[in-house]
């Protein structure tokens, strides 16, 4: 028996199913975009001190969710930074999709390269400086992202600012076109997209160009009426002035003669506001002249007014620039054609004769407008003119010898082996420069929104520090972050800002045109280098107001230098090094050089100031440090066994004891006797031997810290820690200022440290603790930021190379060093 299917007709026709469908996606686009706004605000909300997993507060959560929220912002910043946006921005464009039902079906397709996305967008952001509001220790992309450019950095093989650059910008690509397939964008619709853009684009010009010409046309039609309008007054007030004078002038003239013929002398004008003068001049015409006629009259005071018009004129135009003399000449031209000045020479109408006698006279030219004059201060400081007071060991080699002294066995180098700093040619602007300098960065702080007054002005060598009072609430950081747009509206290589220590205001330096050289001999030939109480002196530089800055070793105690390639760090080092030198002889400063790059201090070998050879294996640099770990001990034990603290106190004891030819004694407790039960003592003898200073240099760290981070970590700290009161100091460079070679241990260790030029803010951060020292110039410019936190700008000096080689050759006429063994 056979069935026939009976065709059933469904609940829903197609059209009542299609039109749920797009309620149903419309409804799921809006729940996106609701989404896509609520997790906007938790993140636009988010703040660090917020409570979440990573830090428990008291105070309530400022996001917008609550804790709820705080604790979930916390961790996505912390995982992808600022990635965690695009979030926001997926749910909120395919929700627009599915609301407008535009491509809504490409959603599995393009979902699939949302990681790949969230990763590239995480990497390219770590590649970015953070800005000022970032609070942050790692970088805009989280440490997921900090930690995918470490590594993508040792891969590149170029130089880390090309390594940078070269990943800034393929990754800028990458995440660009990835993002536009992850949002569903076709090609019809980005051609869509661009083409719309360029047209708005013109059209936006258009206006723009169209309201500006409006403007233009507005401000000078504006311009030229006002221009009119200062003109007419001008003329109004020159001519009611030269009537004045003329109405008195015509009062005055005939008290000059009397009744009976007889010349008198005329009473002084009774004008305070004019500068009387005394003229000769001719006396008034006598009885028998003959009185013009009217029309000759009118002509000659007609020509005359013209031309005391003309010099009042020129005379106020003057003013506006040039400040006024205190005795203004009167023009040669006036004279001659004011009333009464005619040459003696000159025969009078008539023919009468004429007596000359003495008769104050109006300056005219004097004459000055009645608007106010503001007086304009400077604010240009004086420069500062610091009393060069050579050394006296300068002075004794610039005195000529008679006699050739004896041979001694060890000598400092002459200062003649360095260039001499009276070649250096000094360039300095005007006050006038400076005062322009400073008012148009006043105008360039105003654009930016910056309102302040430039209150000092003080050049230097190589650079102008520009003393900015700020107006009230206007904060410091709002300012330092302006650092690269003042530079390029003052058309500088860089400008630094920072604030003042001590002071309300907040100083811009922006480099001179022409820098000045600092020489090494211009500070070794100072008093305060040559006459100091300095046991190690290190010839720094000069600051920005032109000071030399000595600093002492001794008391830093370690030096840590940090600087690119070309910044001028192995420039300073040669020159640190130098001071030492031409200060102190082989039994006062041992030195042990440590250089894994065989190029710096290589020059140095075999002066007798050397403990060891120097160092180029970074494995022997390794044993070279432990050593002086040993050393420091063992000194330690020394000091201690004569009850002093310090190395001064113990060289002390050894010079008393050698002027009294007598040797170090100690009694010490040996133990106590078994029968009597009385303490046993034994008297100790040892001769008395100074201890030189050790300095430690090390021209890279980096190179040791790849070998042995460890080991050299562990004796840096050590002797970071201990070796001061010993004697021991160390100077460590490095021009890769990163974490894994500063750490935070060797960091904290170092109180005192210079920065030259560095690529990033988070290198100036690393060695310094703040930013500028990205700012630099370079070739010896550098931050030195003492032990208790004040940082200086300091301009290093320079040595060549041939100086150098002059110094070391020098030195190794006094024999040979005396190594010691056990260093290396």
């Amino acid at each position: 028996m056979a069935y026939q299917t009976r065709s059933r007709s469904p609940l829903l026709d197609t059209h009542m199913q299609e039109a749920i469908q797009k309620r149903g996606r419309e409804l799921m686009g809006l729940g996106l975009v609701a989404v896509s706004f609520i997790f906007g605000a938790m993140l636009w909300s988010y703040s660090p001190t917020d409570p979440s997993w990573f830090s428990a507060t008291s105070t309530p959560a400022q996001n917008i969710l609550g804790s709820f929220g705080a604790s979930i912002a916390s961790k996505l910043i912390l995982a992808i930074g600022w990635a965690s946006w695009c979030f926001p921005l997926l749910f909120f464009t395919w929700g627009c999709r599915f609301i407008l039902h535009m491509g809504d079906n490409r959603l599995l397709s393009c979902a699939t390269l949302i990681p790949v996305f969230l990763a590239l967008s995480t990497i390219f952001l770590a590649t970015h400086i953070p800005p000022t509001i970032w609070k942050h220790g790692f970088g805009l992309g989280g440490l997921s992202g900090d930690a995918a450019l470490g590594i993508l950095m040792d891969i590149l093989p170029f130089n880390l600012t090309m390594r940078l650059f070269i990943a800034s910008f393929v990754l800028g690509i990458l995440f660009m076109v990835t993002g536009l397939f992850t949002l569903g964008f076709s090609r019809p619709e980005l051609r869509s997209i661009i083409h719309y853009s360029i047209i708005a684009m013109v059209l936006t010009y258009a206006s723009i160009v169209k309201v500006l010409g409006f403007v233009v046309r507005g401000s000078a039609k504006n311009a030229i009426a006002f221009k009119a309008k200062i003109e007419d007054r001008r003329r109004a007030s020159a001519d009611g002035e030269v009537t004045n004078k003329l109405h008195i002038l015509k009062k005055e003239k005939p008290n000059s003669t009397t009744s009976d013929g007889s010349s008198t002398t005329a009473k002084s004008w009774p004008l305070p506001q004019f500068k009387i003068l005394t003229l000769n001049k001719i006396n008034s015409e006598s009885e028998n002249t003959d009185v013009m006629e009217p029309m000759a009259e009118k002509d000659e005071s007609d020509r005359v007014r013209n031309r005391i018009n003309d010099a009042i004129e020129s005379k106020i135009l003057r003013s506006r620039t040039t400040p006024i003399s205190e005795q203004p000449a009167i023009p040669e031209n006036v004279l001659h054609e004011l009333p009464g000045n005619e040459e003696p020479n000159t025969p009078a109408l008539g023919g009468a004769s004429r007596e000359t006698h003495q008769e104050p006279m109006t300056d005219f030219t004097s004459i000055q407008p009645t608007m106010p004059h503001e007086e304009l201060t400077s604010v240009v400081k004086p420069r500062l003119q610091v009393p060069y007071q050579q050394s006296k060991k300068a002075k004794a080699e610039a005195q000529p010898s008679l006699f050739k002294g004896p041979n001694l066995s060890y000598e400092t180098p002459p200062l003649e082996l360095l260039a001499n700093p009276t070649t250096i040619v000094r360039h300095q602007l005007s006050d006038e420069a400076l005062e322009e300098n400073a008012r148009m960065l006043e105008s360039v702080l105003d654009d930016y929104g910056v309102k302040g007054d430039v209150v000092s002005v003080r050049p230097g060598p190589v650079v102008t520090m520009y003393e900015l009072e700020p107006a009230p609430g206007l904060k410091a950081s709002r300012v330092i972050g302006l650092a690269d747009d003042i530079a390029r509206s003052m058309s500088a290589l860089s400008a630094r800002v920072s604030t003042v220590p001590g002071r309300s205001v907040i100083g811009i330096e922006l480099p001179n045109e022409n820098r000045e050289t600092v020489l090494l001999r211009e500070l070794l030939s100072s008093r305060d280098y040559g006459d100091g109480d300095h046991g190690l002196p290190l010839a720094l530089g000069k600051d920005i107001g032109g000071k030399s800055q000595i600093a002492n070793l001794a008391k830093m105690p370690h030096l840590l230098i940090a600087g690119t390639t070309g910044s001028g760090k192995s420039v300073a080092i040669n020159t640190m090094i130098l001071s030492l030198l031409y200060k102190l002889s082989p039994t006062e400063c041992r030195m042990i050089m440590i250089d894994p790059k065989m190029l710096e201090l290589s020059v140095y070998d075999g002066i007798p100031h050397l403990l060891s050879p120097v160092v180029t294996d970074p494995k022997k640099a390794v044993v070279a440090l432990k050593w002086v770990v040993g050393e420091m001990e063992e000194r330690y034990r020394k000091m201690s066994k004569m009850g002093v603290r310090n190395i001064g106190g113990y060289n002390s004891r050894v010079e008393a004891s050698l002027a009294k030819n007598e040797d170090f004694t100690r009694t010490v407790q040996t133990g106590f006797n078994g029968d009597t039960g009385e303490p046993m003592f034994e008297t100790e003898t040892f001769k008395p031997e100074k201890m030189p200073f050790i300095v430690v240099i090390v021209d890279e760290m980096a190179d040791l810290m790849m070998v042995a981070g460890k080991e050299i970590e562990a004796c840096i700290q050590r002797l970071a820690q201990m070796a001061r009161a010993s004697g021991i100091h160390l100077i460590m460079a490095t021009q890769r200022p990163s974490v894994d070679v500063i750490t935070g241990t060797i960091k904290a260790n170092f109180p005192t440290r210079i920065s030259f030029q560095v690529t990033s803010k988070i290198d100036s951060r690393t060695i310094l603790g703040e930013m500028g020292a990205e700012q630099l110039l370079g070739m010896g410019d550098m931050l030195y930021m003492a032990g208790g936190g004040k940082i200086t700008r300091v301009h290093a000096p320079f040595a060549s190379d041939e100086e150098v080689e002059e110094v070391v050759n020098h030195l190794k006429q006094f024999g040979e060093p005396e190594y010691v063994n056990g260093v290396v």
